[in-house]
């Protein structure tokens, strides 16, 4: 299977069963076309992502894929030749090989494998809108937090950065609503308390540094064989606006960052998306047309996107006609919604009058699929009914301790591992806060200082100072101050300290008399 692949420049996929049985082959030079692989639970969905994966790895492409359920970790681990693997080779016209492969493991909670993070100015406001959950007015004042931000250099890159960010909004609101518009104090608390709620779900570990390099997905072993990463999703999968949001935001990141470079002989990069219906449930129209642009557009950069899901009516009509690489298993025609499912699929087919392909999707067993690839000009094949290979690692996960293993070998162990705090918004602009209450605080200070020294001089002077020292408050009746509020008897120091001062203040007084009496007697004088 490895040479064949290799060779040819393509992926065995699994091999016909009509009249003329021929290899179902994906061309690696179309595999940039996108694809998809839909069908019900159980039909044999995650183990085509496997051959497909493995296939990739093989030819040199490096692959992202989520791990929704953790079988595909067991592509880390030499397979089994159990006799229907066996078996099904042989149908396949191929030995069966058992094979390990590169895997690299990730985790956005950091518990499964390597964290993955980036920072929230990289996230953008369109993307943590949706993942807050914001309505049009909040969504614009977090695109005026990021205004601001950029204007004023402060770098954005964990939640408390963002806190403190639209703490300082609240705070100078009426001089920012003059420049960007109005800036409610109502818009401001509901997205802090939405950020609440993503801390909650765990997001203050996917937002913050070091953030992650795309590069360290496109890697290759000594072998040239492309690196397999998986991204352990069992947990993410239960906060799925976390899970779309951040899937989404690899591709922007993709886009941005990869260069134009047409259709190569192979991909740079091929994603797999498991429960793609995640990314779309309840998605804004404008985040559908950035995820059908990023689709579309993305081919030319050499990364191909391969979305995993039950039903195809999961994936919107814009995206799912940029696919062009399809295998499709069985559909359960069980509800009104499914026979839609049913027929949507089939119509979307190349037709092959051989069969009734309607009705070969609710027939097909486990194992055996609809597959249609892209031919030489980019045209979809004819739609076949075909037996998919056997994967070559092991299907099924690893246990807790071959995956421990793997990690501690990673080529990116202690790259990620731990978090860091670089200086950014939230140290910024506590340092401000400090600078502009500093002046108060000063002429403050100052302000009491020199009170508190002329009177005290003052005092020496005319003696008011020690008398209400001595004599009760007023308005105080004279048996009240007794026994509270007292002053108690002045200390040895005090007393020291109270004479110095006294005598001090009469030599500056004297002095201060004598200059007044001079200047008046001299005025006289000169008269």
């Amino acid at each position: 299977m490895t040479g064949a692949a290799a060779s040819e420049g393509t992926i065995l996929v699994g091999r016909s069963t009509g009249p003329q049985p021929k290899p179902e082959r994906l061309s690696l030079r179309l595999a940039n076309r996108h694809g998809l692989v839909a069908g019900a639970t159980g039909t044999g969905k995650t183990v085509t992502l496997q051959v497909l994966a493995e296939g990739f790895s093989n030819a040199g492409v490096p692959v992202f894929a989520a791990d929704i359920k953790g079988d595909l970790s067991g592509l880390a681990a030499p397979g089994e030749a159990k006799p229907h693997f066996v078996k099904r080779a042989e149908e396949l016209g191929i030995a069966y090989e058992p094979d390990r492969f590169p895997t690299v493991f990730w985790d956005v909670f950091g518990e499964q494998g390597h964290p993955i993070r980036c920072t929230v100015t990289e996230m953008g406001p369109l993307l943590l809108a949706r993942l807050l959950e914001l309505n049009d007015i909040q969504e614009g004042v977090l695109n005026i937090a990021f205004r601001v931000a950029d204007e004023n250099q402060w770098p954005v890159i964990d939640l408390k950065d963002l806190r403190a960010l639209l703490t300082f909004l609240s705070e100078n609101a009426k001089e920012l609503s003059g420049t960007f518009g109005n800036i409610s104090g109502a818009s401001i608390g509901a997205i802090q308390r939405a950020l609440l709620v993503l801390e909650n779900q765990g997001a203050d570990k996917f937002l913050g540094e070091p953030a992650l390099n795309l590069a360290d997905f496109m890697r290759t072993d000594r072998e040239g064989r492309g690196f397999v990463n998986i991204l352990a999703a069992d947990k993410l999968m239960q906060r799925p606006r976390l899970y779309a949001s951040f899937l989404l935001w690899m591709l922007s990141e993709l886009f941005e960052q990869l260069p134009e470079v047409g259709d190569l002989d192979k991909p740079k990069l091929v994603f797999f998306f498991d429960e793609a219906h995640l990314l779309f449930n309840d998605a804004p129209k404008a985040l559908l047309d950035a995820v059908e642009q990023v689709v579309r557009l993305i081919r030319s950069k050499g990364v191909g996107v391969y979305f995993v899901t039950q039903n195809p009516l999961d994936v919107p009509e814009t995206v799912l006609g940029q696919l062009g690489n399809r295998v499709q298993h069985a559909l359960r025609a069980f509800t009104p919604r499914d026979q839609r499912a049913v027929r949507a699929a089939a119509e979307t087919f190349r037709q092959n009058p051989g069969f009734d392909v309607g009705k070969a999707i609710t027939e097909l067993a486990v194992g055996e699929a609809l597959v249609s690839f892209l031919e030489a000009k980019g045209t979809p094949s004819m739609v076949e009914r075909a037996l998919i290979a056997p994967p070559q690692g092991r299907v099924g996960p690893l246990t807790p301790a071959e995956r421990a293993a793997i990690i501690q070998q990673s080529p990116l162990r202690g790259k990620y591992d731990e978090a860091v705090d670089n200086e950014s918004a939230y140290e910024m602009l506590a340092k401000r806060k400090q600078l502009d209450a500093a002046p108060a605080e000063a002429a403050a200070q100052s302000e009491g200082g020199l009170s508190g020294m002329l009177g005290g001089l003052l005092g020496g002077i005319f003696g008011g100072g020690e008398a209400a020292s001595k004599g009760p408050a007023k308005g105080e009746a004279k048996g009240e101050s007794k026994g509270r509020g007292r002053r108690p008897p002045p200390s040895l120091a005090e007393q020291v300290i109270g004479n110095a001062a006294r005598s001090m203040a009469r030599k500056v007084g004297t002095e201060v008399g004598d200059a007044i009496l001079r200047n008046v007697l001299g005025g006289l004088t000169k008269r």
